[in-house]
């Protein structure tokens, strides 16, 4: 089937850096309430794209929800005011930096929230964050959902089609036999194309505007809907392509195990300890980060994912860092006194 005919899902979700570009506005116009003109730009840039006004209104939405939701946690408000009033007498460059990087944390959790919590209510399969989960389809395929991801399924006559509407899924294709009820392709789509498995074990990855495809068993056919020609790009077991609107091209290798999560691990080889609290805030909510000073420090090993609390406790004993907790939610890692 062409895969024209096969319309693909996106939701309305605005790019973070639009969210950055709103959260700069509010944050000047905060600084200038007396500034006709600088509201007149804002109201330009505004009305410029419609994604423009959805990230405004979530923004303005998330200062009266992030004021809430820290008045609920113990201690939390008050190291908010004094961030945003300590803030106040800093030069204006800094100041936006430092208010910026408070609502970037907040406006993460609040469109994460949004979209995923709809998502788990509505899509066919979905789990929570922290939350991974394995389902049987009704033509043997196997589906095994990481943490907070969502996908649907549309099987008819014609084709039986799984949408990756949001997060990382493993799957084994099922339903081969010539003659069976389920004999039709199987196709899996994300935002950016649609890949086919052809007696297949292969991982989806959706990161905003990128797919990757791990194949770790058969073949999978990429059908890009930008390509030049209808032939699909066919994947071997054992390589990985990184797909967005433009192209699909081999990924260079991975520092990590890309399916390591189905069994509750993450496993790491000379990664990044940056890019090591990117994957592990994928399994816990709230803000998690790193000082710029030991961003680049590395780190290999095998980790387990059930508590991720617990998990962090251990770098301390590997690398010259240390845990500060602001909040349960609020966690930074700087280096070691």
């Amino acid at each position: 089937m062409p895969v024209d005919n096969l319309s693909l899902n996106r939701r309305e979700e605005p790019h973070q850096q639009v969210v950055k570009q709103a959260i700069h506005w509010l944050l000047r116009l905060r600084n200038n309430s007396a500034n006709s003109r600088l509201r007149q730009q804002c109201d330009v840039w505004r009305a410029e794209h419609h994604e423009h006004e959805l990230a405004w209104q979530r923004v303005q939405s998330l200062q009266a929800e992030l004021s809430s939701n820290l008045r609920a946690v113990p201690g939390a408000q008050v190291a908010f005011n004094t961030l945003e009033n300590s803030a106040q007498g800093l030069g204006r460059r800094q100041a936006l930096k430092l208010l910026s990087g408070a609502l970037l944390m907040g406006s993460a959790a609040w469109l994460g929230k949004d979209v995923a919590g709809w998502q788990q209510w509505t899509a066919d399969f979905a789990t929570a964050t922290g939350e991974r989960r394995g389902f049987q389809l009704p033509d043997g395929t196997r589906l095994e959902l990481n943490t907070a991801s969502a996908v649907d399924l549309d099987y008819n006559a014609q084709q039986r089609l799984i949408t990756l509407t949001r997060g990382e899924i493993i799957v084994t294709c099922g339903g081969i036999d010539e003659g069976s009820p389920f004999d039709r392709p199987l196709r899996v789509q994300s935002r950016q194309g649609v890949y086919e498995g052809v007696g297949a074990r292969f991982i989806l990855r959706q990161d905003g505007d990128c797919t990757r495809l791990s194949v770790t068993g058969g073949i999978v056919l990429i059908h890009s809907p930008l390509a030049a020609d209808s032939t699909p790009i066919q994947v071997q077991a054992g390589q990985s392509y990184l797909i967005d609107h433009h192209q699909a091209r081999l990924a260079p290798p991975l520092n990590m195990d890309a399916g390591a999560w189905v069994d509750g691990l993450i496993v790491t080889r000379n990664m990044r300890l940056g890019d090591f609290l990117d994957e592990v805030g994928r399994y816990r909510h709230g803000y998690l980060t790193c000082s710029a000073d030991i961003a680049d420090l590395r780190l290999s090993g095998v980790f387990r994912l059930e508590n991720t609390d617990r998990l962090l406790a251990i770098l301390p004993q590997t690398l010259p860092v240390q845990l500060r907790y602001r909040t349960r939610w609020w966690v930074t890692l700087e280096r070691q006194a």
